[in-house]
């Protein structure tokens, strides 16, 4: 699969990432509605994170002529989603919310906005 297969891919899943997030903020938490989106949420952020690791850096330096700094968003996620998971299911549920609210604001906002820069490839689609 080629760089642009893989950043279509990983549109199509990081874009509904975006708006379940959304969604997820918005309602009211521990109902089945939450579940049921907050498993399909974590399950497409975890595709996502693990699309993104195959793109290599295309803006700044990068590391093993392959990472740049924004991968570091998607080991973010690799390690709060499980952890998230498991904070929910030990019944802890300030850390869930904790790691689910960075997650969303890290790897979805923050993240989101770098694709947003001169170089890459949604700056071109809305900008150039």
């Amino acid at each position: 699969m080629g760089y642009d297969e893989l950043m279509y891919f990983h549109l199509a899943t990081v874009v509904p990432c975006f708006v379940i997030g959304t969604v997820l903020l918005l309602i009211k938490k521990g109902t089945e509605l939450h579940k049921k989106f907050g498993r399909i949420y974590m399950v497409l952020m975890m595709i996502t994170a693990c699309v993104t690791l195959f793109m290599p850096a295309q803006v700044g330096p990068s590391f093993l002529n392959h990472f740049g700094w924004i991968h570091s968003f998607s080991f973010l996620t690799i390690y709060t989603v499980p952890t998230a998971y498991i904070a929910v299911k030990k019944g802890n549920i300030k850390a869930h919310k904790r790691k689910m609210i960075l997650l969303y604001f890290g790897a979805i906002i923050i993240a989101g906005g770098f694709t947003f820069t001169p170089g890459r490839y949604l700056y071109e689609v809305f900008f150039g």
